[in-house]
């Protein structure tokens, strides 16, 4: 392992030292060895996993914190989230020179944990493994699963089921409310310290704030075209789960359409529909709005406002050229915005397999 913790040395004020609590009996139940390997880590031992993600004993190097953030959530500003069940153990160094977040989810109470207890459930955890990995086998950017450790522990849920932890990766873990936390808790001096975090480690080839948040629009605005485009429907866009970097970011209750149903609400707590599939691509520009108004007194207000501007622009080329590929449309003509309404206008009507349709 070659760890380094950039994310607690440098920016100590935005996470709080936590030690990971144990499981009761816990058991490993599965690693992804082929991603393991790519990072550089397939030289840790199975027993030493289930140390570090079941039995709360961290690896060598490792220094665990919980990030502090805030964000919008279902419209509303919620002052103070931060990770309430995970821990930022370290980065690795990955062979090739890349640096890959070790985020461990369901390792027990922080200090934002607020009412909750810290812990995930088996269930939820397979289906975060299964669906990033389906995400990432798509070609959608995701953080994805290393680890997989079950328990006896029980937790209580709408039922009582099982505690579980799932170790999983990812460039980085930075999200939209990392911003908002600092901009409206009276601490925006803060603000160019983690812009100035996010181009040295993230974006070198980028040269102020301004051209961070246009690449930040960019890489939003695909990536929603991407889950259109699959049917994906992510189902808790609130802006702390937003990732500066265009991922994929907490799988909650998410879903893939079956019939094409383009109100398609996969969330049981949002009976109104705000994150509907069919509202994804909106509450993206909204949310991206927040991240501008953060970052207002810091970045031009001009470069703001023009960044944004491009954000449907970028979001309906992409989407257009990934449908195109799906129907197998090989150049653009003047009416494909039509035929593209045309065919989802009857898929909706006759209640058409949206992913049978297009794979046949």
């Amino acid at each position: 392992m070659k760890l380094i913790n950039t994310f607690a040395t440098e920016l100590p004020w935005a996470c709080e030292p936590v030690a990971p609590q144990p499981l009761h009996a816990p058991g490993l139940l599965h690693l992804n060895r082929a991603l393991l390997g790519e990072l550089g880590l397939g030289v840790v031992s199975d027993a030493d996993w289930l140390a570090c993600c079941g039995h709360g004993q961290p690896l060598p190097g490792m220094q665990p914190v919980a990030q502090v953030y805030a964000g919008h959530q279902f419209g509303g500003y919620s002052p103070r989230l931060g990770d309430g069940r995970a821990l930022l153990l370290g980065e690795q160094q990955a062979p090739d020179g890349s640096r890959w977040d070790l985020h461990l989810k369901g390792a027990g109470k922080t200090p934002f944990s607020r009412f909750g207890d810290g812990r995930a459930v088996l269930r939820s955890s397979i289906r975060e493994y299964l669906a990033s990995e389906a995400l990432h086998a798509l070609g959608i950017p995701t953080t994805r699963a290393l680890v997989l450790v079950g328990s006896q522990e029980p937790v209580y849920r709408e039922q009582v089921e099982t505690g579980a932890t799932v170790l999983r990766t990812a460039p980085s873990h930075l999200r939209f409310g990392h911003f908002e936390y600092f901009a409206w808790s009276g601490q925006g001096e803060k603000i160019p310290a983690l812009i100035d975090y996010l181009l040295r480690h993230h974006f070198p080839e980028l040269a102020d704030g301004a051209e961070l948040f246009a690449e930040v629009v960019r890489r939003t605005a695909r990536l929603i075209a991407k889950w259109q485009a699959a049917g994906f429907c992510h189902g808790v866009m609130n802006t702390d789960n937003m990732s500066l970097l265009g991922l994929t970011l907490d799988y909650g209750p998410y879903g893939f359409i079956d019939a094409y149903v383009p109100d398609f609400v996969c969330n049981h707590s949002d009976p109104g529909g705000r994150y509907a599939l069919d509202q994804q691509p909106a509450v993206g520009y909204w949310n991206l709005q927040k991240l501008a108004q953060a970052l207002a007194g810091h970045v031009d207000g001009d470069a703001l406002a023009s960044a944004l501007a491009q954000y449907e622009h970028q979001l309906m080329l992409h989407y257009s050229e990934l449908m195109r590929a799906k129907l197998g449309l090989e150049v653009w003509e003047d009416d494909d915005p039509a035929l593209f309404r045309e065919l989802f206008r009857l898929l909706a009507a006759h209640k058409v397999d949206y992913h049978l349709f297009l794979r046949r």
